[in-house]
């Protein structure tokens, strides 16, 4: 059974959409800065941080990608960018709202619940997001009140 976790896009988020693309960018520059620290601790720890390769999906209308491991530890996850319709409260308008979710198939490992959580947060806090983790509790990264 897949479980998934999701970040939000709200009004206060820093951008209300994303693509594909600016996603995998954020996740290059997550490889990149991790790197970064592992050069100042001389150790190899960009591997280690990121132990994934980036798979487009092909035929496919999901708007989706998955990052598939290099090592036994890590089997894969799913990035998949959604958009749904909600009612605005003070006018009970529709609008839409963005969301980013990340999916672990069957097969995914321990490993890859916790690089989940890292991506997720990461994610969240680049994005001033609403997280939404696998064990359904929420975090907040924008200003609220």
């Amino acid at each position: 059974m897949t479980s998934s976790a999701c970040i939000k896009l709200v009004p206060k988020s820093s951008q209300q959409e994303i693509t594909l693309e600016e996603l995998k960018h954020l996740f290059h520059y997550y490889k990149e800065i991790t790197a970064k620290t592992g050069h100042q601790l001389s150790w190899n720890y960009d591997h280690s941080a990121f132990p994934y390769e980036i798979h487009d999906v092909l035929n496919t209308k999901e708007n989706m990608f998955y990052l598939k491991g290099t090592n036994d530890k890590y089997f894969a996850m799913i990035v998949k960018i959604g958009v749904e319709t909600l009612l605005l409260e003070e006018t009970n308008e529709p609008q839409n709202q963005t969301y980013i979710q990340i999916l672990l198939p069957n097969g995914a490992t321990n490993g890859d619940k916790g690089k989940a959580n890292e991506f997720c947060k990461f994610l969240a806090k680049k994005l001033s997001g609403e997280l939404h983790l696998f064990n359904s509790r929420i975090m907040y990264f924008y200003k609220r009140g």
